[in-house]
């Protein structure tokens, strides 16, 4: 139907239906600018790899050992200053000891990285993806998430500090981590008896130090 035959219709004149027609386009346009500018898109900053760094520390009963563990990927999705999701990729293959002499601390990540511990060979990437991440009164954040060791995967809840400016982004958090729950129950007391001295406890921890640019 043309101008003329909607004219004879509703009477109304070829200028006035198309200044409707303009008008209602003007309004469809700017409905469309609001909403767009209501919902901003979310921003996606990259992980730092070479200013990021994990530090695990496991306990026995005579002791404990501490080192280094680095992350092969990751990033995090802000909508202004509330995290909206996230996920990271730990490379197990990068496991290292600071607290031994060389010659030991070589044994003992041959032996972390052995199938009574993280099984590496098999395994040679854990994960960890943001479910939900609240932020708290005190500017910190309850993150919640998936971390999958060794093929298994089990709900991990920390707290996270977060700072740093639009362009880059800072996480610091400590994360306690029960092993037995991925199948690690190498010198466990949990599940073997007499072990005495060389029990090895269920918890380890990681400490986050992340950095992220947009």
């Amino acid at each position: 139907m043309d101008f003329k035959q909607i004219s004879l219709k509703v009477g109304l004149s070829k200028k006035t239906i198309k200044i409707m027609i303009k008008s209602i386009l003007t309004i469809v346009l700017l409905g469309v600018f609001v909403a767009v500018n209501a919902n901003p898109p979310s921003s996606v900053y990259k992980i730092d790899l070479t200013k990021s760094n994990i530090v695990w520390t496991g306990k026995k009963v005579t002791g404990s050992h501490t080192g280094n563990i680095k992350i092969k990927s990751g990033s995090l999705v802000m909508d202004k200053d509330q995290i909206k999701s996230g996920s990271f990729e730990i490379d197990m293959n990068t496991i290292s000891n600071t607290d031994l002499d060389e010659g030991t601390a070589k044994k003992l990540i041959g032996h972390l990285k052995s199938e009574d511990f993280f099984n590496v060979a098999n395994f040679p990437i854990a994960k960890f993806v943001i479910s939900k991440a609240t932020k708290l009164s005190d500017g910190n954040y309850s993150i919640a998430g998936d971390l999958t060791v060794k093929g298994i995967t089990k709900p991990v809840t920390f707290t996270s500090a977060l700072s740093g400016k639009d362009v880059s982004k800072t996480a610091i958090g400590k994360v306690k981590i029960d092993r037995t729950k991925y199948d690690i129950k190498y010198g466990s007391g949990s599940f073997f008896e007499g072990l005495g001295d060389k029990t090895i406890y269920d918890d380890f921890e990681l400490d986050l130090s992340l950095v992220f640019n947009k």
